[in-house]
């Protein structure tokens, strides 16, 4: 090979080493850039998803509050919270309160730069400057109704309506009913032998209700259903932890039949706070759970079943889940609603 021939195949090579540079520098710039963009947008639909899911949360449990409308400062801050950098653009709200429903878009913003776009580095020597990016979440919200209840335990509509106020109950299986007007139900005698048991799944705790059918009873008697030693302690531990326990519970206002032939007409579920138990004569878990003693005095309050007692301790409240498996529709009075994310 001569000197010129090898001098050419030098040239040749430079050529091809120059054009593959650019192949080369544009898989970088595409990698970096579109890395870029993921990363940006994965930050916009958390931000959209939070934004969303604060909003619905907001206006389920009460549709009148600020934070429940098409300029709730809720969004900003939830998609900023979300964003790497601390900025993002919330694009728009959608909110309907009567379909109970909220949609939040989000786009990049960037100091300095142009809002709804990210800047590109390598992609920028191509050319191409920015890309638009952006994210859409939305969420719905209302009462349950149907879906499966953690304990299969219902309770009368007088114990629950009016009574959505944190403030501590004892509901007793038999008499003592502190309500007059209650005389149906496992606070009352209507239901002889009865607690508002209801029907659990095969081999679970709980069941699965629908307020649209009625529901059959169960256990006649004091103890605790068959299948729900597990949960009672799981409930026990939760609370000597100092944390809350609170199941969504059916809510009933007619029954016929007594004992394991009554029958139950459903109408809401009510978010009840447990603090305390007695099913049975037995003393310790799983059957009973000492709820109402002061913690500084010792003194045993009203609250407290003791003795010949059979009850449940605690508390109707107000409040919002994110469980899944519900069927919602509207917000109802009894303080029980669920919020989850949509298509």
């Amino acid at each position: 090979m001569t000197g010129d021939s090898k001098a050419k195949d030098r040239g040749a090579i430079t050529v091809i080493v120059a054009l593959l540079m650019v192949v080369l520098l544009g898989s970088v710039a595409i990698a970096v850039d579109v890395g870029a963009i993921y990363s940006e947008r994965a930050q916009l639909q958390s931000g959209a998803d939070a934004a969303a899911i604060g909003i619905a949360q907001n206006c389920a449990r009460d549709a009148s509050d600020p934070l429940c409308s098409t300029t709730s400062t809720l969004a900003t801050s939830l998609a900023n919270q979300n964003a790497l950098d601390g900025m993002s653009k919330v694009h728009s709200i959608a909110l309907d309160k009567p379909a109970r429903t909220v949609a939040v878009t989000t786009s990049a913003k960037e100091t300095g730069g142009t809002d709804n776009s990210v800047s590109l580095f390598f992609a920028d020597i191509l050319g191409v400057p920015t890309k638009e990016v952006g994210a859409r979440s939305s969420a719905v919200w209302g009462s349950p109704k149907a879906g499966r209840t953690a304990f299969p335990l219902a309770f009368s509509i007088c114990q629950v309506k009016d009574k959505v106020d944190g403030s501590l109950q004892l509901l007793q299986d038999h008499g003592n009913n502190a309500n007059a007007d209650c005389d149906y139900g496992p606070s009352g005698a209507a239901v002889a032998g009865g607690f508002g048991w209801l029907a659990p799944d095969t081999g679970k705790c709980g069941g699965t209700i629908d307020l649209a059918l009625s529901e059959g009873g169960s256990d006649t008697g004091n103890n605790a259903p068959t299948n729900c030693s597990t949960e009672l302690n799981r409930w026990a531990n939760e609370i000597s932890a100092g944390r809350e326990i609170i199941v969504l519970l059916p809510v009933f206002n007619k029954v016929v039949g007594t004992g394991a032939g009554a029958v139950y007409g459903l109408v809401s579920f009510a978010a009840f706070k447990v603090t305390g138990w007695k099913f049975s004569g037995n003393s310790g878990l799983p059957n009973e759970f000492r709820s109402g003693i002061s913690t500084t005095t010792g003194v045993t309050t009203a609250t407290e079943c003791t003795n010949n007692c059979r009850g449940i301790i605690g508390s109707f409240v107000k409040y919002v889940s994110l469980a899944d498996g519900y069927t919602l529709g509207p917000v109802d009075e009894y303080g029980a609603t669920i919020v989850r994310m949509t298509l």
